[in-house]
């Protein structure tokens, strides 16, 4: 079957600005929660991405009416006051977000028949806190033929300990309660800003949340929310991909449209490496390679911890650094699924377990590769500005889950990439 790969040039330093697009992580969970409320949402800021598409299709599916305007990056939704309340198995299963209609529609139409996500196989990431929360919510929940099937009377607040900190249980329970009776305190809860942002969401449209960004939230229930019109946060991840492109190729650039109190724990590591970087605005950051990396450990934690969705791209600098590095994932079992992409293009990294063992070399060579899911073609990506010669990246279709037309803006920072056609795996030398 024929799909699009990457053909990039490596060798050449990218130098410029480069805007961060609106953040995936935060666009996706906020338009479930959009559902809500019966009257318009509009959002402000929402990539153009796969992600996004999928969840239109999603919200369409359960009879909300949905425009996207991708060049202004504006949705606008209109969940109407009759919801279905199972969408087809098919969409949910194309990504882990639609699992994220679950709270919202439980509170609106007291029932729901979910598939099981799916989304990139990172890891197990089981759905048990969602469960468990909103059961202590009066929801009546059960897992039958990979579904999960769910009826209440009416969702009554509830005091709920999170076993770990979980972003999609939080965003799920939380916005459940908005409509629950009562007061719903969750604690232990997810401190990443895309929690703030859908509590700053909810909140516009009449949802009484406090505490949004801390262990604890509280969630006084209200009858019914309204219309809103809402900007989504600056895309942290984003951001980091885009600061390690111009380091890792010997580049120069200005990344703008940041949070930069979202990215303390990159900037250290940064900095660490031996990385330039400057604060010269607010919202814009300059990073450039000072010609020499040092190896540096790392390891993956919630946040405000290092991210683990940056995590496969920096191994792809510490892959060029001088010594060894130790980077340890705690977040996602399988999240060293680049190595082996990396490896091809000759970087000289061991797993063993939790642990990736990184001896850095002076050049990576091009070679074909494949993406495995969205971080991973994210570093090959990388890694490829910096090999030598030409490298042809397939399975770019995770990078299009969450970068808006990454090639093109890298283009224009002085990076070679065109778009290609692969016929198959086997033709790349992929496949057995």
């Amino acid at each position: 079957m024929e799909s699009e790969t990457l053909i990039v040039q490596g060798g050449i330093p990218l130098r410029g600005r480069i805007r961060t697009k609106g953040s995936k992580n935060a666009s996706l969970p906020i338009m479930a929660a959009a559902l809500l409320s019966a009257e318009k949402i509009i959002l402000q800021g929402v990539p153009d991405l796969l992600d996004v598409q999928t969840m239109i299709a999603v919200l369409e599916s359960l009879g909300a009416a949905v425009r996207f305007r991708p060049r202004e990056e504006t949705i606008e939704i209109t969940p109407g006051s009759a919801l279905s309340c199972e969408p087809p198995p098919a969409l949910v299963q194309q990504m882990r977000a639609s699992f994220l209609v679950l709270g919202p529609l439980l509170a609106r139409c007291g029932k729901v028949r979910l598939s099981l996500p799916g989304g990139c196989a990172i890891g197990s990431r089981p759905v048990n806190l969602h469960l468990k929360g909103l059961s202590a919510m009066g929801a009546n929940l059960e897992v039958r033929g990979g579904c999960i099937e769910g009826e209440t009377g009416g969702l009554r607040g509830a005091r709920i300990y999170l076993d770990y900190p979980s972003v999609g249980a939080t965003e799920n329970i939380m916005a459940a309660a908005t409509l629950a009776r009562g007061t719903t305190i969750l604690e232990n809860a997810a401190l990443e800003p895309e929690i703030v942002d859908l509590a700053n969401f909810l909140n516009s449209m009449g949802a009484k949340i406090s505490g949004a960004g801390t262990t604890t939230i509280r969630i006084d229930g209200v009858e019914a929310l309204g219309a809103t019109k809402h900007t989504v946060i600056p895309d942290r991840i984003e951001a980091g991909t885009l600061m390690l492109s111009g380091v890792i190729s010997g580049g120069d650039i200005i990344v703008e449209n940041i949070v930069p109190d979202y990215l303390k724990p990159l900037l250290a590591k940064l900095r660490e490496v031996g990385a330039v970087v400057e604060e010269i605005e607010p919202t814009a950051i300059r990073v450039a390679s000072s010609g020499t990396l040092k190896a540096v450990d790392l390891k993956t934690l919630p946040y405000p911890g290092f991210p683990t969705d940056l995590q496969p791209q920096f191994m792809t600098l510490l892959a060029l650094a001088e010594g060894t590095s130790i980077v340890t994932e705690t977040v996602f079992e399988n999240r060293f699924r680049h190595v082996e992409g990396l490896s091809r293009l000759g970087a000289q990294i061991k797993v063993e377990g939790h642990h990736a063992i990184i001896q850095g070399t002076r050049m990576l060579t091009g070679a074909p590769v494949c993406a495995s899911d969205l971080r991973a073609g994210a570093a090959l990506l990388l890694a490829a500005l910096a090999a030598e010669g030409v490298t042809e990246i397939s399975g770019i279709v995770h990078l299009r889950r969450g970068y808006s037309r990454l090639e093109e803006r890298l283009s224009r920072l002085g990076a070679r990439i065109e778009i290609g056609r692969q016929v198959s795996d086997r033709a790349l030398g992929l496949g057995s």
